[in-house]
């Protein structure tokens, strides 16, 4: 029986355990990527450790989420991530030079090697045929440092692609279709693979947008193959000698398979608020539009950019619509500034951001009270633009170019033949943003600025997890509710004593003074319980705030394993229905818990208030309870070192 592409990666990469879907496994990693929002805590977590050089073949910090310089506190981190990853071994690159995902496949991706990266749509990498996943910053630290990346061994989908894409409908609208037949739960514990004829009509970035979008799967990561049109692409890049052939073998066999037709496709839009809540364009014709916004991780590359100008250009943007676009690295503006496609851009009207996250994750460019706004970004949870009451679509470049000129939500088949956009044969390559580390021998010193405080150390797990329930929350809770990601917290992401009063705000705006008052407690959740972000904030500040279990229907894979990682018991109800018989301020206790965590899957709860009890699982492999048992990774990495 052969391997599917995946699991060929795996298995030149595997450490330990079995190839055997729901096993734990672990991967050695070839390289990292942190970005400034998670990663100043990644790196502090790095510095815990005390190991002096990165073991990785190259790790690389990027500059790109908080770029708005209000007050110092952006600045201070740029300066603490630039210093500390200059004295360790880790390259940096600079604010400016572009957004983490977009620029590590342009640059340093390379197919067949595993990226771990400290945020969630790190899977971009597949596009590539790199074995690309998100993670916590702890994970990623750890690996830094040589250390394995465990995981549970994931299913592995193939998505059948048959046929070629039609006038204008493009890459966005096939994830979109992916998730409207998965939905954002679909992909939970399982690596989605491209395979079929469909894969050779689909350029680099077009494979890049699919694989960043599979993250709103839930999916481990996704993976198209390496074949020549990677290595056209690596080429044109001046960097052919990192190109490798990589395939599923013919006999592969796959745990779930479907197809998608990419001749029948049209265009389609994610509806508010969830990236699954998926509908043609054509069906909801003539909504009127408020704000346009193309870039992102997602959307940005030299492509989407040139397709975007070819429909701007001679036109204006609607009178009621204000368009923002932000190439998605310096060298794809470049690009469009040398090439007059940037000039038609800004004499439709448009108005160019800098090369960074921006709008996509509420940094600036928040819409008007409820304004509709379409977005080429992944995710369109309530609230992440920055303003609660806008309606965010998602959209394709082509949607959303159009309907720019438009002022209404417009199928861009209405614009007839195809728009022809070659790949070039020469990208324009200039890494002078991108700063080595120190050579051997010097250690630059480490600037840390007032704003970047201590992070939250768990201790060892007690005989009894008790608290009261400090707060029920329903299904598909994000890390953007549990740990809000506003242009005014943004800076404070090295400040976890200041973000603690705003944890689980959008849900309960008392959680964080009832969590105080208590001195910590339980949270209950629906199911998909910190979907989103891999942002380990979320687990991070209920920590600080004393959280000592979650217990939910069931959770999303980064975030319980940041809850792990943190020490925090991530515990399923056996049975939904007990949900419903667990109230607000209940006392819950968990008595005699490592014994209960040893003797397998099942932990009894106890309803103190209620006089009740109810059955909870929790399936671990034996190193994850014995990193819960210590109080988190970092007790565990330093009582195994």
């Amino acid at each position: 029986m052969g391997l599917t592409l995946a699991q060929k990666i795996i298995k030149e990469h595997l450490v330990s355990g079995e190839m055997k879907a729901g096993s734990e496994i672990s991967i050695r990693i070839d390289q990292t990527l942190t970005q400034d929002s998670t990663g100043t805590m990644a790196y502090l977590q790095f510095e815990a450790m005390g190991i002096p050089k990165v073991k990785t073949k190259k790790s690389v910090a990027y500059i790109d989420h908080n770029t708005i310089q209000a007050g110092f506190e952006n600045a201070d981190d740029h300066k603490y991530i630039q210093t500390v990853t200059s004295r360790h071994g880790i390259y940096f690159s600079r604010p400016g030079n572009g957004i983490c995902h977009q620029v590590h496949l342009e640059r340093f991706g390379v197919p067949g090697m595993t990226l771990l990266g400290s945020d969630s749509h790190t899977p971009t990498g597949g596009g590539i045929g790199m074995l690309a996943i998100g993670a916590g910053g702890l994970d990623v630290a750890v690996a830094m440092g040589g250390g394995a990346y465990f995981l549970s061994m994931p299913k592995i989908v193939r998505v059948n692609l048959t046929g070629k894409l039609t006038s204008w409908v493009s890459a966005k609208d096939v994830i979109l279709e992916v998730l409207r037949i998965l939905s954002v739960k679909g992909g939970v514990g399982k690596i989605i693979e491209y395979a079929g004829e469909g894969v050779a009509t689909l350029s680099v970035p077009e494979r890049a947008t699919i694989t960043n979008m599979g993250a709103e799967l839930g999916a481990t990561t996704s993976v198209f193959p390496s074949d020549e049109v990677t290595r056209a692409f690596l080429r044109a890049q001046g960097r052919e000698e990192d190109f490798m052939p990589l395939c599923a073998d013919s006999d592969a066999v796959y745990d779930e398979e479907i197809t998608v037709d990419l001749s029948s496709l049209t265009s389609l839009t994610a509806m508010p608020h969830s990236p699954d809540n998926v509908k043609k364009v054509s069906e909801l014709g003539g909504l009127p539009v408020d704000q346009v916004f193309i870039g992102s991780c997602t959307n940005s590359s030299y492509t989407d950019m040139m397709k975007t100008a070819a429909i701007l250009k001679g036109k204006s943007v609607h009178p009621n619509v204000s368009l923002v676009i932000g190439p998605g690295s310096k060298q794809v503006l470049h690009m469009l500034a040398e090439n007059g496609a940037l000039a038609d851009m800004i004499d439709a009207g448009a108005r160019i951001l800098e090369c960074a996250c921006g709008p996509c994750i509420g940094m600036g460019q928040a819409p008007k009270t409820g304004a509709v706004s379409l977005r080429t970004n992944n995710r369109n949870f309530e609230g992440r633009s920055g303003t609660k009451s806008a309606q965010v679509y998602i959209v394709s470049p082509e949607t959303a170019a159009l309907s720019a000129i438009t002022g209404t939500l417009t199928d861009p088949s209405l614009l007839g033949d195809r728009l022809e956009i070659e790949m070039p044969e020469h990208f324009y390559n200039n890494d002078n943003m991108v700063v080595a580390p120190a050579p051997e021998g010097q250690e630059p010193e480490v600037v840390r600025g007032p704003n970047i405080k201590e992070f939250p150390i768990n201790k060892p797990m007690g005989n009894t997890v008790e608290g009261k329930v400090l707060i029920r929350v329903e299904d598909n809770i994000t890390t953007d509710h549990i740990m809000p990601s506003n242009a005014s917290l943004l800076p404070f992401r090295s400040n976890i004593p200041h973000l603690s009063s705003y944890c689980l705000t959008p849900c309960d705006p008392e959680f964080p003074a009832r969590a105080k008052a208590n001195g910590g407690g339980i949270i209950v959740g629906g199911s998909n319980y910190g979907q989103g972000s891999s942002r380990e904030h979320a687990a991070l500040v209920p920590l600080y705030l004393g959280v000592r279990a979650v217990i939910a229907k069931s959770f999303a894979r980064i975030h319980m394993a940041n809850l792990i990682n943190s020490g925090i018991l991530p515990l399923t109800f056996a049975k939904e229905s007990d949900y419903d018989n667990v109230g607000l301020e209940d006392m819950l206790a968990i008595e005699n818990a490592p014994a209960q965590l040893a003797q397998g899957e099942e932990i009894t709860v106890k309803n103190i208030t209620r006089g009740t009890e109810f059955k909870t699982t929790l399936s671990l492999s034996p190193r994850q309870k014995d990193i819960l048992l210590a109080g988190g990774l970092l007790n565990y990495t330093k009582n195994n070192a």
